[in-house]
């Protein structure tokens, strides 16, 4: 899930050949044509606008996520038998939209390459609108799942390609912060979601649900294809069409249009990457696996993902309401639900300040830190609640709204982020789609296991005081085992993990070795 940020299905995309598909952009592939480059807003709305678009599909995403829990409480609230849910079945809700993402996320691979990243997105609103309509006219819970399983399909098919055409028109200095748009939707959904949910039954807010299916697969019409993939494809006349949309408020060198300039670029760079493809080998990139800097950074990953999901990051989003009546509050669910939201929609652009400027260590021990007091708070609250002990009934919401704060500050962006950096670029692409799959294994098991959790603990006090100390193993994990990556060359990454396995003393050796570096007699 990209920066998952506040996203577990818009983790970043990566091609076969390692390289993240941003390889070729619009603007700023060449420093010689980028600094020709007009850089006010109105030189790039073109791309900014598309951007916008594209990536309008996470909207849904947020809905989606969110939508399970608004569903359930009005279910167990509901007075037909057919649709109350056992334990079981609210698990199912849940979860099926995460289990079928690596397998969504790899036919949408194919059909990125096959029909482009727009049309990709058009058809993802068919399974959608199916899955939609399905649950608003459901009148038994299979039903539903099937609903929630195709609209699983959909958020895969429809956000994935948003991130792709992003990466690949949008100009470098801008890149990452037309990326950053992604989780701002998706928190959007969820935040839009709860307060629907608020006001309407679980059927109404189902077809409202389907406008933002629809809205952004019309959106997609009005914006041209991906010039890099139409030069891939070797569509040359539609991708100097698109090149001149984009490149419409540009100046002219050496009187040559900039969209001709650059579609001389881009079809150099291409020419370049099919013969890189032809020379890949595919066993070779799998005994790249069976290396130190192979299996570390995997193992490491099975490591991060088990203390990221079981630390309940994913468990208050898709249960948020549950989760909150659980604690005993005398706040309305739906209202600290809509808080919750808010605080994610905020913290996601917050996120992506403190990840430019801050090592990842620091943020993760920051991070986990956070999480595990506010979750011990919260949970000891609960307790005093159900003693009735304490007339402080806001405090658990208090502590879960921090908790989701510190989580986006670090333990919830960052193991994914690093997906796309830990592996070395010979097996990067084909490591950041195994380790997308143990991601989809852990977060599918950890939202099957809440109602379970829940009940083996005896409660949400004892489930509440078990994420604290999950939190608190994620740091001691991260403390020995997390490489900085922050400001550090990826080859300097692969290095790492050809000698170390474990960060403690890793500064110590770097000294050592220098020391001896400086030791050595120049002859």
């Amino acid at each position: 899930m990209e920066t998952i940020g506040a996203s577990c299905l818009s983790l970043k995309i990566v091609d076969n050949n390692g390289q993240p598909e941003n390889d070729n952009l619009l603007g700023g592939s060449t420093l010689t044509l980028s600094s020709h480059e007009k850089k006010t807003f109105n030189g790039r709305w073109p791309q900014i606008c598309a951007s916008l678009f594209a990536a309008s599909f996470h909207i849904g995403n947020g809905i989606s996520l969110a939508y399970s829990a608004v569903l359930i409480s009005q279910l167990d609230k509901g007075t037909d038998e057919n649709l109350r849910p056992s334990t079981t079945q609210k698990s199912w809700i849940a979860s099926v939209l995460i289990i079928v993402i690596p397998v969504a996320s790899a036919i949408c691979g194919l059909l990125m390459d096959s029909i482009g990243r727009l049309n990709t997105i058009k058809i993802a609103g068919l399974p959608g609108i199916i899955g939609w309509i399905m649950i608003a006219l459901a009148n038994n819970i299979p039903v539903i799942i099937v609903g929630r399983l195709l609209i699983g399909i959909s958020s895969a098919w429809g956000t994935s390609p948003g991130i792709v055409y992003i990466t690949e028109i949008a100009s470098t200095d801008i890149r990452g912060t037309l990326m950053s748009i992604t989780p701002v939707y998706v928190s959007l959904g969820m935040c839009l979601t709860y307060f629907l949910g608020w006001i309407m039954d679980w059927r109404t807010l189902a077809w409202i649900c389907n406008v933002f299916v629809v809205v952004p697969c019309l959106l997609c019409f009005l914006i041209p294809e991906s010039p890099t993939w139409l030069i891939w494809k070797r569509k040359d006349e539609s991708a100097k069409k698109a090149l001149k949309y984009f490149c419409k408020n540009q100046p002219e060198l050496d009187n040559r249009s900039y969209a001709d300039v650059q579609f001389e670029q881009l079809k150099r760079e291409q020419d370049l990457k099919r013969k890189e493809q032809d020379s890949s080998n595919s066993i070779r990139k799998f005994k790249e696996f069976l290396k130190p800097t192979g299996y570390k950074p995997l193992l490491f990953f099975v490591g991060i993902f088990l203390f990221q999901h079981f630390s309940g990051i994913f468990i208050t989003m898709f249960y948020s309401i549950q989760f909150i009546e659980a604690a005993g509050t005398s706040i309305d669910p739906y209202i600290a639900s809509i808080l919750i939201g808010f605080v994610r929609l905020i913290m996601s652009l917050v996120s992506t300040a403190l990840l430019s400027k801050f090592n990842r260590r620091s943020l993760i021990f920051c991070s986990t830190i956070g999480m595990s007091i506010c979750m011990f708070l919260s949970g000891l609250f609960t307790k005093w609640i159900q003693d009735k002990t304490t007339t402080y009934t806001w405090v658990p919401v208090a502590c879960i709204l921090l908790y989701v704060v510190f989580s986006i500050v670090g333990l919830l962006p960052i193991p994914n982020m690093l997906l796309a950096e830990l592996f070395p670029l010979e097996i990067r692409g084909m490591g950041y789609n195994i380790g997308y799959i143990i991601f989809s294994m852990f977060m599918f098991s950890a939202l099957q296991s809440y109602f379970t959790l829940l009940s083996f603990f005896g409660g949400a006090t004892h489930l509440q005081w078990f994420f604290s100390v999950i939190s608190l193993g994620g740091l001691v994990y991260s403390f020995i085992f997390l490489p900085e990556t922050f400001n550090v060359k990826l080859a300097d990454i692969t290095k790492y993990y050809e000698h170390r396995t474990m960060h403690i003393g890793h500064q110590e050796a770097n000294k050592n070795e220098s020391n001896s570096n400086n030791n050595k007699i120049v002859i």
